[in-house]
């Protein structure tokens, strides 16, 4: 059975993208516009690996990682962020302490983007 990846980007243009990459990889890809419909989407769709942007509207991407960690049937969740925000911004202490295993920055080289979800999955 095929490994499915959510992507959460306000960006059309980034979902589509990385929805074309990992799908020609044999990986499964749902995507969502922003935090609500990701929280939305997560109640029917049980995803091996979450990768969300930083900045988004209504709820940016640390908030949604919290809004994911307080749920217990999404706690246990694989998350890593895929943004241009660099990691200073946000805090890498406070990125483990998320949970969240990755940090892929924006603009992304299509190899290192498959060899580093791969390693996140398996």
């Amino acid at each position: 059975m095929s490994k499915k990846i959510m992507v959460v980007d306000d960006d059309p243009h980034i979902c589509k993208a990385v929805k074309l990459i990992l799908n020609s990889e044999g990986l499964t890809v749902v995507t969502a516009g922003n935090g609500l419909e990701c929280l939305a989407k997560l109640k029917e769709e049980k995803p091996d690996l979450v990768l969300i942007d930083f900045f988004m509207p209504e709820m940016d991407g640390m908030q949604l990682c919290e809004r994911i960690r307080k749920d217990n049937g999404l706690r246990s969740l694989k998350l890593a962020f895929l943004t241009i925000a660099p990691v200073e911004e946000i805090g890498e202490r406070k990125l483990r302490k998320m949970g969240v295993i990755d940090y892929i920055r924006k603009p992304f080289d299509n190899a290192n983007l498959v060899e580093r979800v791969r390693k996140m999955i398996d």
